[in-house]
Parts: C-alpha cells; structure tokens; sequence
C-alpha cells in the first residue's frame, strides 16, 4: 500500500517552495524532498544507534551527491557515471553543513549523517538553497536531537532592488550573490560574491534575506508538528562539573602567567602542552580512564581563560589589541620562470601565490548541473601541513582546500578583465607556507599580488581580513585578524575581502546560535578598516599592475575573422591548422564566433600566424590588383590563384596589350603573373584582367574593356565562361 505523503508549501520570493514527505525512504530518521520550479533535492537525516568512542567532537557528516540523469545528461567521465563529487558539490555540502552545525548538541557522540541528491535540475533555479532548506527540514522531522530549524535564501540586487532567490539568468546580471542562513532570531552563516558592495548596504542585504527566511522557519515548525518523529534520547559526553572546576582552578594561574608572557607562537603552545600534561599527570595518575576527561576540561579551562583576557582586559593572546592588524610585508616576483608571483606574510600566516596565463582552449571544462560549461578564472588553494608544524599523508585537495580555494576566487572575480580586454585564461594557485589564522584571505592578498606582478590589468587591488568574536551573554568583543587559537576558541569567522571601494567576498561561520545586526555592522566596519591598511602596505611593494607581460608569458593576438572561413582555417581534418601551429610554435584557438586567439612567447612567432590566418581568410576585392600562380590553362584563359584557395579567370582578350591567338604564348601553367579583379559574380566566380594591369587601368576601365560583345564572348574571340564544367571561380568549398 502506497504510504501517506504529507505536503508543506511556502512562497518566497515570488516562487512555491514544495515541501513532501512521508513517500520516499522510510527508513531513514527523516526525509524530505524539496522542489521550486522543476529543481527537485532529496534529503535524508539519519543518527547512529551507538555512540563513536575515542573522539571529543559530535561526528556530523553532509554529502551532497549530484546526479547528472537531474538534468537530463550522462556524466562526461570515461565510466559514464558519477565519481568523485565536484568542486560545485563539495560547497554545497559545506555550505549545508556550516549552519546546521551549531544547532547539535554538543555533547552528543553518535554519528549524524546528511545526504542529499539531485532528483531535477531545470537549469534556472540553482540548487545549492534548496539543499541546505532541504536538510533542516528532514532533521526536523527527524528523531534526532536539532535545535532548528533554519532557513535559506540567495539575494541578489539588480537596478538596486533585491530579490530573493534569483534565477541563474538573474544572478549573471545582479552584482550581489548572497547566501543567507539563519534561525528565526538571528544569522548563522553567510556566504556572498559582491562587485565592490559597501558595507552599509551589505548590511542591509542581510537584514533583507533574514526577513525572507522567516515563512521557511514557519513552514519547517509546521512540519515537525504534522510529521515529526520523537526525538531520541542521546548518552550525554558533557565535562564532570565537579573535575571541571577543579582543572580550572589549578589551570588559571600558570595559563595566565604563560598569556602575559611574550608572545612566540612555538613557545606559547609548548607551555600550554607543559600544563596540560602536568594536570593530567597529577589528577589522572590512579585512574588513567580519566585522562580523556581532564585533557577536555582543561581546553575548557583554556577557553574560559582566552576569552575572559579579552572581554575583561581586552588583551588578546598574542598581546594585541582588539583592532590591531599583526605585521605585514610583501613580495613580488618571487619565482623566474612562473608568470607572475606574489608572496604575502601576515604575522605567522604566509601564503605564496604563484599565476599561469594560457589560452582560452584552457579554461577548465565544467561536467555538471549549473548553466556554466567553462570558467576562464581559476584559483587553487594548497594547505600543507608543514605549514602548521605537523606531519600527516598528503591526500590531495580537502574540502577545506577547496572551500578557501573557491572564497579567494570569488574574492577576485569582480576585478578580473573581460576575455575581450584580457584574452587569456588564468590559474593562480596559493600555497599556504605557514599558517596562524587566515590563510584564505592572506592567499586573497597574495593573489592580488601575483596578477599585478603579471601584467594583469585587474579593475582594482583587493585585499581580505578575517574577523572573529567572543561573546558571553551580551557582552560580546570583535576582533581584527584573528589568530588560529582566537579561531578555535572564538564564536565566530567572519572573513571579509574587497578592493577601497567595497566588498567583493564575504563569508561568516558561527559557533553560538546566531548573531545580531549590531555584532555584523561592527565586523564590518573594523573590516573595513583593517582591509585598507592592508591595501597600503601591498600597493608599497607593487602600486599598479605591471604595463607588461613578463618575457615568457605568452602573447595573445585576436583577430576576427568570417565564421565561413573557419573551415579554411582549420582544414581538413584539422590538417591546416597543425601545419600553421607546426610552423610558427603558436597556440591557435578559434571560437564559434570566428574570434582567433593566437598564443605566442614572442612578436615574430604572433607575426607569422597572424599573416598565414589573414592569407586563408582573405577574400577578393574588385578592383584589387595581386599577383599568382597559373593554376591552369584552357583554350579560352588562364586560371589564376591570387589568394590562398582563391583563384579567377583571366579570359584570353585580357591577358596582353595585343591579341592573344593562344593562351601559352602568353603564360604557362606555374607562371606568375600580376592581375586586377574586374568583377565578382553572384555565384562568387572571379573576373581577372592583366592587360588592364599592363595599360594602368582603372577597374571601371577594365571592365568596360571585358565586357561581352557580339554574342557573349568577351573581346569578340573566344568563348566566355568559368573553369569550365568541373570548376568555378571563387574559394573552394572547405573539405571537412
């Protein structure tokens, strides 16, 4: 018997968001599906029936699966189905599991596990929202133990209006991509790309996706009570009150000594380590079960002691003040033989940016559910672990690599040239060197670096500061360029980049459940701050981009040419194309709009390409005069190549001054002669005249002199017409 389907609708911005369940997968904790227009997601939440010992964090796992049979396509992969998730699936599974995260019971350890799937994409509504509303509202249908639910919108601002949840068509034309989850009360986390947004009106982007999240929170609330399961009971992993206070109190006074201390990073954890291991040593040495127990109150003590230095002194642990940016200094042109570099040191944070230019045939190809095929812009991230100090396998790019990779893309999105200013794709890759907190703006900061060093003529520099915020009930302190430890310790990431003029990457994580509109404001306007002093310190290494390429970058020269000549170009089966590439070392790529890119390291090898490019697209003009090859005789002329694959008849009566009794007392066949175009027919067939180049004609002349008398024939003494039967002037159709 077909189960009950139970169906939820809210409207948000303009559009039926269709909430069902109770159809699908009744096995899982809860399971939703969530369509808007024909994009349909499928979420699932389920919890583990054990606990996962050994850890002291609460296991949360969010896959996002996406199945290209959504939009109606087989994945491009040699296997024909879906492998390794992509860069666009792995940020939306981090960018559903960094809101719902803060919601959990921290003190749980059986494993929660989230997995969603693409059931339709209709290539106009983007899926990334849909997900993360998805997700809140199979957990809260659940029987699992969530403080939600949340809610999620995409603004976007278009003439200076917003909208919420935009089209893709609306998001290519808006200069604001905003992601905004949250609870009824407040933001949990955001996510945006901006063409240089000012803070205040940020702001008020916020202020306006929080308001439209509400029928999303109304409708989830609605569910729970028409559908939801009871929610379990949990075995509870929270501290001993009892040994936690007891850590504190021996804890405080020799971590208090340490944090007034010099502060030197190495020497600042090795101490912590020392009373670390001191306490576990003396309250765990009759009974090493509790060894586990006193290393988490102690990072409980720690914290404590963190965050009250900087609510009460406003002393932070490197001795900074709240606003204080650590030192800076910068290079550029760091590697020879890359094409551009750029290194950036913030305190212990060092992020070396290197950059490639190459071709547009190089941009990356794109294998899934978005409208994008290509992107021309690229940015890499590479978090090593030498760079904290630490040994561990190297498995390729994490999801937090590639988090961070994308943010600083995003970041520099908005100041990269047009294709038609600066035809070049462009990878820049930022290797994380040492790390103590924000190495994805330092790697922002790098960045920009690089492509100035390059020659890329960016629209403006930018730069990025990452945020944090300690917050006890309403005393709350925010803090500029924040430390790992303030990070780990902290309630919040709010990571901000731009150029002087505005933001272009925003970016919020949260561990408390939720923040006001006063906290936001603050961050930003110190973020502001701080970016613009970080600006003067990098625009004192490099003020401008550089005016040229470096020497062994490549060159691009386009040019436009008819899309019917593309053929000729190419050749058949790619055989001219080669030949020109093979020849001059250049890198050709054609669009289907007839745009040419050519690709070389130097000016003579650009010449050639061009000249050979132009010769096979070159068309006749009347009244032109060139000089060819005799491609072949006949009683009544000769016909003459004048272009590349171009030839014309130059009838018997216009091939001398005197008259012509035979055409091989004249020319013969691999003769050049010099020619002038007369006429150019409908069907494309080629009149030449030499007598008319001999006699200093003008082309009005030489047809008066070619044309027809007495019964067709041109001249009166031989019969008119093309290359005979089997061939005609004009450009020979391509072979393909």
């Amino acid at each position: 018997m077909q189960p009950e389907s139970k169906q939820f609708h809210a409207a948000i911005g303009g559009k039926d968001f269709h909430f069902e369940t109770g159809r699908l997968a009744a096995q899982a904790g809860g399971a939703v599906t969530l369509r808007v227009g024909d994009t349909m997601v499928f979420a699932s939440a389920t919890m583990s029936d054990t606990i996962r010992t050994g850890i002291d964090f609460f296991p949360l796992t969010v896959d996002y699966e996406e199945r290209m049979y959504a939009g109606g396509r087989i994945p491009g992969s040699f296997f024909r189905r879906e492998g390794r998730p992509s860069e666009e699936a792995i940020l939306t599974a981090r960018l559903t599991d960094r809101p719902i995260r803060p919601l959990f019971p921290k003190d749980m350890r059986n494993d929660v596990q989230v997995i969603l799937y693409s059931f339709s994409a209709d290539g106009v509504n983007p899926i990334d929202i849909l997900a993360i509303n998805a997700a809140s509202a199979a957990l809260m249908i659940s029987d699992i133990p969530f403080v939600g639910p949340i809610g999620a919108v995409r603004v976007a601002q278009i003439g200076g209006e917003f909208i919420a949840n935009p089209t893709f068509d609306e998001i290519e034309r808006s200069d604001l991509d905003l992601r905004v989850a949250g609870t009824r009360d407040a933001i949990l986390m955001v996510e945006c790309g901006a063409s240089e947004i000012s803070e205040s009106r940020m702001l008020e982007a916020l202020e306006f996706g929080h308001a439209a999240i509400q029928p999303l929170i109304d409708l989830q609330e609605r569910m729970a009570a028409e559908a939801g399961k009871p929610k379990r009971f949990y075995e509870s992993f929270g501290t001993n009150q009892d040994l936690q206070a007891e850590v504190y109190q021996r804890a405080k006074a020799p971590l208090e000594k340490l944090f007034d201390q010099p502060y030197e990073k190495a020497a600042r954890y090795e101490g912590i380590d020392q009373i670390r291991d001191e306490l576990v040593a003396e309250l765990a040495a009759e009974d090493e079960t509790l060894i586990p127990e006193v290393k988490t109150a102690f990072e409980e003590a720690l914290k404590t002691v963190v965050r009250a230095r900087i609510l009460d002194q406003g002393v932070r642990p490197d001795g900074r003040s709240l606003t204080e940016i650590r030192p800076i200094w910068c290079e550029v042109d760091v590697s020879p033989r890359a094409h551009g570099s750029g290194l950036f040191t913030r305190g212990e944070t060092q992020v070396l940016t290197l950059a490639t230019l190459g071709t547009p045939r190089e941009a990356q190809e794109l294998d899934t559910l978005t409208p994008a095929e290509t992107k021309r812009y690229m940015h890499h991230y590479n978090f090593p672990p030498f760079s904290t100090g630490e040994v561990r396998p190297l498995r390729g790019a994490s999801r937090r690599d590639i988090g961070h990779g994308a943010l600083a893309e995003r970041a520099l999105v908005p100041v990269i040239p047009a294709e038609t200013v600066f035809p070049y794709a462009l990878r820049l890759v930022s290797e994380v060197l040492s790390s103590n907190g924000s190495s994805s703006m330092a790697s922002v900061c790098g960045s920009t670096l690089a492509l100035m060093d390059t020659g890329v003529p960016i629209k403006a520099p930018v730069a990025g500061v990452a945020m944090g915020l300690i917050k006890e009930n309403e005393r709350f302190s925010v803090l500029t360029d924040i430390l790992g430890m303030e990070d780990h310790l902290g309630d919040m990431d709010f990571k901000v980049a731009g150029t002087d003029r505005g933001i272009t990457a925003l970016q919020m994580d949260i561990k408390i459940r939720g923040i006001t509109s006063e906290i936001m404001r603050q961050a930003l306007d110190q973020a502001r701050v701080a970016r613009l002093a970080i600006l003067d310190e990098m625009m004192k290494v490099i003020p401008a981009p550089r005016p040229d390429l470096k020497p062994h970058a490549p060159r691009i020269t386009v040019i436009q040419i008819p899309t019917d000549k593309i053929g000729a170009i190419i050749g058949p089966g790619g055989k001219m194309i080669r030949s020109i590439q093979e020849d001059t070392g250049a890198k050709i790529d054609i669009a289907e709009d007839g745009t040419v890119f050519i690709a070389t390291s130097d000016g003579e090898s650009a010449r050639m390409a061009r000249e050979r490019i132009e010769e096979l697209t070159e068309s006749a003009v009347v009244g032109r005069i060139y000089t060819g090859k005799v491609v072949r005789v006949t009683d009544f002329g000769a016909f003459v190549e004048i272009l590349p694959n171009i030839d014309g008849l130059v009838h018997i009566s216009q091939l001398d001054s005197q008259r012509v009794n035979k055409v091989e007392d004249v020319v013969r066949l691999g003769d050049e002669i010099t020619v002038m175009v007369t006429d150019i027919d409908e069907q494309g067939k080629i009149r030449l005249s030499r007598q008319a180049v001999l006699e200093g004609w003008t082309v009005e002349e030489a047809a008066e002199h070619d044309r027809p008398r007495g019964g067709g024939r041109p001249g009166g003494n031989r019969p008119s017409g093309g290359r005979g039967d089997d061939r005609r002037g004009g450009r020979k159709p391509p072979r393909r």
